[in-house]
């Protein structure tokens, strides 16, 4: 496993977010695609997937937390999907967008998908950032990279009671 430290990095600020939900929204757009809820894979896909479906005008939101990273370019075998799993109700709409922050091996984004494509009539995903080596290309992406991306809300040190 690569050292944190040697691994090629790029930083996402605030502003990017911004930028990247806005040009998202407009690929969706134009695509013609209005979802009928948003999706987000929680952790990372929570900021981008509220911001998008405020500039989607979608209000039917839910979660889905899948554990798959356990540090930087450290993973578990497989992605899991932990509980509480979403109200089967709101996956079965017309069109469902899951929302994650990175497809970087794509295998979350790929479970998420498969797991609501029981469910939903369309899905579609979309992300911040795609990498060469994820197994699912994403319906919408913002930026392609095969770096390490720093994203502002989980770059700095997590708070800790000493």
């Amino acid at each position: 496993m690569k050292s944190s430290r040697f691994v090629e990095r790029e930083s996402m600020t605030w502003e990017d977010v911004g930028t990247a939900v806005e040009e998202l929204a407009g690929q969706i757009e134009a695509a013609q695609f209005t979802p009928d809820a948003v999706l987000a894979l929680a952790r990372g896909g929570l900021p981008a997937g509220g911001a998008l479906a405020y500039a989607l005008g979608v209000k039917n939101m839910a979660t889905l937390n899948v554990e798959f990273y356990t540090g930087v370019d450290e993973r578990l075998e497989e992605p899991l999907i932990l509980p509480p799993v979403p109200d089967l109700t709101l996956l079965r709409m017309e069109r469902l967008l899951v929302v994650d922050d990175v497809a970087d091996t794509g295998r979350t984004l790929a479970l998420a998908r498969d797991f609501c494509a029981e469910h939903v009539g369309d899905v579609r995903t979309a992300v911040l950032y795609e990498k060469p080596q994820s197994v699912v290309r994403a319906d919408f992406v913002w930026r392609r990279t095969d770096r390490w991306i720093n994203f502002p809300w989980s770059t700095p040190a997590a708070v800790t009671a000493e």
